[in-house]
């Protein structure tokens, strides 16, 4: 069975984090049609617009057009054809998409098969074409019997497949929180934006570096670290000739002269990095940061937006003009990552 949604009331699937749907329809005001706990997704109605980039919570934002129920195991293919809206005419890109759950993992394989026969169908008619401008079509599959059929803006969602950022690790990273700021520099760089920012000899400092992950990622970008931590460097990060090891409190130390990044994943009140990393943009420390947030278990929308605002008030007071960013990046528990960097006057 299909259902064609009221187009008068827009509606919104949503990929998240498994465990934080609440926080996913909280921070986008709108109405919630389906929200199951754990499943990795939420479908919403009414607001005709959200803006992706202005979404902590959310992995991936698409626009519903319809929902196949009870599909067949032995012809998937002429039910999802025959959904598929007539407009748009074409689209750049065929996502067929699964939960981030162990379910999820069991439906990959029946996508990866599945891909080549829709994607052949689709380009034989006309409608995909390869052209990274024009809309992506997803196909969801919260299970094998049901589809959420939708597109994305490419200019307001993400690029990777469901939502999903992929980086792989360092053999000698430290530790895996290397994966965190690797996965933060390509959500909030573009490409071009990390060969002008993220040059060799360039200068950082990690707070709270200890074992060394974070630490480890800026050297594998050539970039010079002092590390802030009370706690030893692990592996190949202890010694490095690229990495000044400051045995001091993250909180109280600031460099002899400004450094091109500063970085900081210390356990903390969220409120307490905020302020810290206020002091750092205001006292002309730094032209860029990446931090993470710890958020409380109860009212992480709360305490992530007073965080935020926190920094705006300052930054605004001063007259300083400024680029805000908030994630929860896929390699992300309990946090959301922030990027803040100076723009010009």
């Amino acid at each position: 069975m299909s259902h064609t949604p009221d187009t008068s009331l827009p509606r919104w699937l949503l990929y998240c984090r498994p465990g934080f749907e609440r926080d996913c329809v909280e921070e986008t005001q709108a109405k919630p049609v389906e929200v199951i706990e754990n499943s990795g997704y939420v479908v919403l109605q009414g607001k005709p617009r959200l803006t992706y980039a202005q979404l902590a919570f959310a992995r991936q934002l698409i626009s519903l057009y319809g929902e196949l129920d009870e599909l067949p195991e032995r012809d998937r293919l002429s039910p999802l054809l025959s959904v598929i809206p007539a407009t748009p005419e074409q689209f750049g890109a065929l996502f067929l998409e699964v939960p981030d759950s162990n379910e999820g993992k069991t439906l990959s394989g029946f996508t990866r098969r599945f891909q080549p026969l829709l994607e052949a169908k689709l380009r034989e008619a006309g409608r995909l074409v390869d052209d990274p401008t024009l809309p992506r079509l997803h196909i969801f599959f919260p299970d094998k019997s049901r589809a959420l059929i939708g597109s994305s803006d490419p200019h307001n969602s993400a690029a990777a497949l469901n939502g999903i950022q992929r980086v792989s690790m360092a053999h000698d990273a430290p530790s895996r929180s290397y994966l965190k700021l690797a996965e933060a520099f390509e959500v909030f760089l573009d490409k071009a934006e990390q060969a002008q920012w993220l040059k060799p000899g360039m200068t950082a400092v990690d707070l709270g570096a200890a074992p060394g992950g974070w630490t480890w990622q800026l050297v594998q970008r050539q970039l010079k670290v002092i590390a802030v931590d009370n706690g030893p460097l692990k592996g190949t990060a202890a010694g490095h000739p690229s990495i000044k090891h400051l045995r001091l409190d993250g909180f109280r130390f600031r460099p002899q002269k400004p450094v091109d990044w500063l970085v900081c994943d210390m356990v903390e009140q969220p409120q307490r990095v905020a302020t810290l990393m206020t002091e750092w943009f205001i006292g002309g420390h730094t032209q860029r940061a990446i931090f993470n947030l710890k958020l409380p278990m109860k009212k992480r929308v709360a305490a992530l937006h007073d965080a935020l605002k926190s920094i705006c008030t300052a930054l605004d007071a001063k007259g300083m003009r400024y680029r805000l960013e908030a994630k929860q990046l896929y390699h992300d528990r309990e946090e959301v990552t922030i990027f803040l960097s100076r723009t010009r006057q």
